[in-house]
This record gives structure tokens, C-alpha cells and sequence, in this order.
């Protein structure tokens, strides 16, 4: 079973068309090659209750296995990505979040300006990725590996496979 991605580009002046969406795209591309399909692809605004609302959505109502957001992870005032998806997520699961802050200090200091954040809501999972094109494709090849095994664990698939056995 392919993993349902939803591919959410927060940026202001992507929203009111100011500004061609170039990282949603490229990872849309990236999330293909895969093999996820990508059935939800949407362009918001910064705007915190804007954002809450999609996510929900996808989550809730659309039930997307997988939301990947780019863009507002940052220190800019406008940058609420990380922050509305705490106010939404049951669970934070931080090693998406740091592997990629791991990496992306390898590439350059400004990654530990990323205030990027993980976690599940209900049975999908959310991970906020940085804006830039480039940094999407090298973000999402260090996560990528462990989010269909993490898709399984939320919707309770495979289980057995991963069980510790006994001694």
C-alpha cells in the first residue's frame, strides 16, 4: 500500500500569487520517485488559524498517512509553521525534526536556526521541512527512509515484523 502524502507550501506571497511555489513541487517530486503518491498539494498563507485549518483537514477529514509542510520554520515573525503544528499534534516525535537539523548543520550554521518540529495526529504523521528547494531534496532524503515504517506503526500495519523477540 503506497503512503498518501500531502504537500503543504506555507508561504504569504505564494498564496496570493506574488511568488511561483517552487519547494512544494520539487518535493512532490521527490516524495514520487519514492514511490508515495502525493493526492493533496496546497499553497497557504503564514496565517496561524489558515494553516491549523488545513492541517486539521488533511489529517482529520482527508486522512492523508503523511502531511510534509515547506516553508515558516524559521525566526521571522511571520514563521508559524512549527508552532501551529505543535498546537495540533498528539505526539511529538522529535527524530525526523533532528535528523534534519543534524544535517542540515553539516551543509551550513544557519540549520540551527530551523525550528522545525514532528509529530503525529492521530493516525497521520507531520513533519515541517525548510522553505528552500535545495534544502527539501537533501531533507527529505535523511527522513524519508524511516516514514513509511512509521505510517505502518500509526495505522497498527506490521506489527509482528517489528516486535523484539524474546531470549
Amino acid at each position: 500500500m503506497s503512503v498518501q502524502v500531502a504537500v503543504v507550501t506555507v508561504s504569504d506571497r505564494s498564496s496570493r500569487g506574488e511568488r511561483e511555489d517552487i519547494s512544494g513541487p520539487v518535493l512532490i517530486e521527490e516524495v514520487k520517485a519514492r514511490g508515495a503518491e502525493v493526492p493533496f498539494y496546497e499553497i497557504v498563507s503564514d496565517d496561524p488559524d489558515d494553516l491549523g485549518a488545513l492541517l486539521k483537514r488533511l489529517a482529520d477529514v482527508d486522512k492523508a498517512d503523511v502531511i510534509l509542510t515547506t516553508g515558516g520554520t524559521g525566526l521571522a515573525h511571520r514563521d508559524n509553521t512549527p508552532d501551529v503544528t505543535l498546537g495540533l499534534i498528539d505526539r511529538v516525535v522529535p527524530g525526523f525534526a533532528e535528523a534534519m537539523r543534524t544535517e542540515s548543520i553539516r551543509i551550513t550554521p544557519h540549520g540551527m536556526l530551523s525550528r522545525a518540529v514532528s509529530g503525529a495526529r492521530g493516525e497521520t504523521l507531520i513533519i515541517n521541512m525548510p522553505g528552500s528547494p535545495k534544502a527539501v531534496k537533501e531533507m527529505i532524503a535523511v527522513v524519508w527512509p524511516a516514514v513509511p515504517h512509521a505510517v505502518d506503526l500509526l495505522h497498527d500495519r506490521g506489527l509482528e515484523d517489528h516486535t523484539p523477540k524474546a531470549h
